[in-house]
């Protein structure tokens, strides 16, 4: 009998060898939409019935001097964290649904932004390479591309048959952001920094142009496997994501818990070390401060004149025992949430053993430590509670999601589901602690989530376990005053449908984005 370990290396090491034989493919010989798995007939297209568009009340997150506006700037929306969205996405009003291959295996887009014109700015993910693309918002048809250098995990999954080093690394550009000046800014797989324009030639095509590259390798160890260097011996500190502050600096993590800063007017390079912790995830930053999780604790950092990160504050949480399924690593899998309506808190979750809490913290550098904590909720079920996912923040609510199970596009094939769960907390007017306002059963493994704040919905990506062993994957739409779902619309069916920590993204057209294995995916209001 076949036990789930040798099963999932099974399914590994046929991605894998598919991968080798196909990553060097032509686009020419690729099909443009994402192929539809078995089964797609025999599930609903479309659940529920159209909303209507009631905007939800309250102030978006102040505009970031050195970010594209809200909503189109990065991954998570804007500087604060909020993963909340100006535009009214669909409205389940008869939804069209449109995708695009990028690669043969892989090619997911994991972050997209909106330049001045409406078009997409994303980083696809391939086993060749990132590809920095520009994408036409409504046909989805590539206007231009950049090759970025191959991740270490891909060479290390392909030569040493070990799949999770891919699904587990967020570093090569996945973080990436759009700067006031609609200008790229990633760190690449060679730990250095990238800013890169993209501009229309005489022609009417487009192309990109690296307008700064600033060599992080003098502070970063760099001795990463590679195809030339399939056994190094030294350290390899991979760049997670970068963020600017409100001074232009724009500051950096690794993995191993490198924080830095580069000036981008002279190249000057600052860091620090928290020796022993993980950062896996993005950060946040506000007028105050630059929010920072790593997988012990909660920093909020501010820069010396020369550039040094200097610690404000620090505050430990529960991190657990170990690695929970739906978890990247052994701490908080959220970006912080700079929020509140007078913008004084900041919210993670922990990695509690048993049930995940939402915490909210007081940001100012002059609370006292037993007055940081305004609240711990609890919150999903006991044994199964996890995200890997930013929450999101509008006015003083907060909505969190339950990742639990989900670990690779193999871990729910053949019909199979998560536990599942979002819940909505709001922090109390007088800020004497935080209530649940209302739980979800929506089943969404490991997206972002979004909220439209022109129509008061919350987007997810959802997978319902299916007796037929079909593999269904749905945008769903939830009420943000109910948490009730409004309807659903089925974008495919298949593995290459699944989302894999891809965000949905509403672009400014009330398109609703989501990247997927294969590619991304588009949904918008018929008519």
């Amino acid at each position: 009998m076949t036990t789930p370990t040798r099963r999932a290396r099974a399914l590994a090491l046929i991605a894998v060898s598919s991968a080798i034989a196909l990553a060097f493919a032509t686009p020419a010989a690729l099909a443009d939409d994402i192929p539809l798995a078995p089964g797609h007939r025999l599930v609903d297209a479309y659940e529920g019935a159209p909303a209507p568009a009631r905007p939800v009340p309250g102030d978006a997150p102040d505009q970031h001097p050195y970010l594209a506006p809200n909503g189109r700037s990065g991954m998570h929306a804007d500087g604060a964290g909020s993963g909340t969205h100006p535009f009214s996405g669909p409205l389940g009003r008869d939804p069209q649904v449109t995708s695009e291959k990028i690669a043969a295996v892989g090619g997911e887009c994991a972050t997209a932004t909106f330049d001045a014109g409406g078009r997409l700015v994303t980083v696809c993910g391939t086993f060749s390479g990132f590809l920095l693309k520009l994408l036409d918002p409504r046909t989805l048809d590539t206007l231009a591309e950049y090759k970025l250098p191959q991740r270490s995990s891909t060479v290390e999954a392909i030569t040493r048959l070990d799949f999770e080093k891919i699904f587990k690394d967020t570093s090569g550009g996945a973080y990436f952001y759009l700067d006031n000046r609609d200008r790229v800014v990633l760190a690449d797989s060679r730990q250095h920094v990238l800013r890169i324009a993209h501009r229309q030639k005489t022609d009417g095509t487009w192309e990109f142009a690296v307008e700064n590259d600033w060599d992080l390798t003098p502070l970063v160890p760099h001795d990463c496997v590679s195809w030339t260097n399939l056994f190094p011996s030294g350290v390899c500190d991979p760049i997670t994501s970068v963020m600017p502050d409100h001074d232009g600096r724009i500051w950096w993590v690794t993995r191993l818990g490198r924080v830095g800063t580069v000036d981008p007017a002279t190249g000057t390079l600052r860091s620090l070390r928290l020796d022993g912790e993980e950062i896996q995830n993005s950060f946040s930053v506000a007028r105050d401060g630059v929010s920072i999780v790593s997988d012990h604790a909660l920093y909020s950092f501010r820069a010396d004149p020369d550039g040094t990160p200097r610690v404000q504050w620090r505050q430990s949480y529960d991190r657990g025992t170990g690695t929970k399924p739906g978890s990247v690593n052994q701490g908080s899998g959220t970006t912080p949430d700079l929020f509140g309506t007078g913008d004084e808190f900041v919210a993670i979750t922990d990695n509690a053993d048993d049930r995940m809490n939402v915490l909210v913290y007081r940001r100012g550098t002059d609370v006292p430590e037993a007055e940081r904590l305004v609240c711990k909720v609890p919150v999903f079920g006991s044994g199964a509670s996890t995200t890997d996912n930013s929450l999101i923040s509008w006015g003083n609510s907060l909505v969190v999601e339950n990742n639990y199970g989900y670990e690779n596009p193999t871990t729910l094939t053949f019909g199979r589901s998560v536990v599942g769960g979002a819940t909505r907390i709001d922090v109390r007017p007088d800020g004497s602690g935080c209530d649940t306002v209302w739980e979800s059963d929506v089943r969404s493994p490991s997206t972002v989530p979004k909220l439209s704040t022109a129509n008061g919905l919350l987007y997810f990506y959802e997978k319902q376990p299916n007796r037929l062993g079909i593999d269904a994957w749905y945008l769903t739409a939830v009420d943000f005053r109910t948490g009730k779902r409004a309807w659903k619309q089925l974008t495919g069916t298949g593995p290459a449908y699944d989302n894999n920590w891809a965000p949905i993204t509403i672009g400014p057209d009330g398109t609703a984005y989501v990247g997927v294995f294969n590619g991304i995916v588009a949904v918008r209001d018929g008519g």
